[in-house]
């Protein structure tokens, strides 16, 4: 599925609320410092709306044509094999790319290679279960190559980051009219097939083994009592 689609369904009027609350989200969601490195995988055209790019300067969007706001660093590169040292990143944005992205697996690797330990990943997503996205996609049939195996289910995305040793902190559901964010994996309601997008926050979680060394046991010499016994009677003898 082509990536135009995503923008063809911004110019809807359900695409520009959405959009609104998208915005909305990913402003509260930044949490990072001025002085860490964000990162973000495939342009909006938006960004200035939820983020003032002049004030974080180590704001970067990596995509393939180098577009997004203009204050911001613009990296030309496929997001399945990111130009960047590994462990240096902060925080990584992905917002609707992987639904578009054939190398989806292999990006999520390269996401995890570049983020520092404890560090985070922001992902937004069409809701494969909406009414509206699937009435979009039928009505922008032209925008896309296929129907299956583009859409990316809850449990899947779930699934590869427990894989990639992330641990999901929050879940967000985001629909027209409000955003709905709980702590953890995400948990199956009637909202669930309402949202038109969903959110997950995650932190990469690094674990190291403390080696075991073998104990040494230190051999520890007691005195018996006859011993002491006879030294008593010994010492009592000689004063006698």
């Amino acid at each position: 599925m082509k990536r135009k689609f995503l923008f063809s369904f911004y110019e809807t009027p359900h695409g520009k609320l959405l959009q609104k609350l998208e915005c909305d989200y990913l402003r509260r969601s930044i949490t990072v410092s001025c002085k860490q490195t964000i990162m973000q995988l495939g342009y909006l055209g938006w960004e200035y709306d939820f983020i003032d790019c002049s004030f974080f300067q180590k704001y970067s969007i990596l995509d393939i044509e180098s577009k997004g706001c203009a204050n911001a660093v613009k990296i030309r590169a496929k997001s399945c094999r990111l130009p960047i040292q590994s462990e240096t990143v902060d925080l990584v944005i992905v917002p609707h790319l992987l639904e578009f992205d054939a190398n989806r697996f292999q990006t999520m690797r390269e996401i995890e290679r570049v983020l520092k330990a404890e560090g985070e990943v922001i992902f937004l997503n069409f809701n494969p279960l909406s009414f509206w996205i699937r009435l979009q996609f039928l009505w922008d049939i032209k925008m896309s190559d296929s129907w299956l195996g583009h859409f990316i289910m809850r449990r899947r995305i779930s699934d590869w980051l427990k894989l990639l040793n992330f641990e999901i902190t929050t879940t967000s559901e985001i629909n027209l009219d409000s955003i709905k964010t709980t702590s953890g994996q995400f948990k199956l309601s009637k909202r669930t097939f309402f949202s038109m997008t969903y959110a997950v926050r995650a932190t990469k979680r690094q674990y190291q083994l403390i080696p075991l060394t073998p104990i040494k046991f230190k051999t520890v010499s007691f005195a018996t009592a006859s011993n002491g016994l006879k030294s008593n009677t010994h010492k009592k003898n000689r004063h006698d």
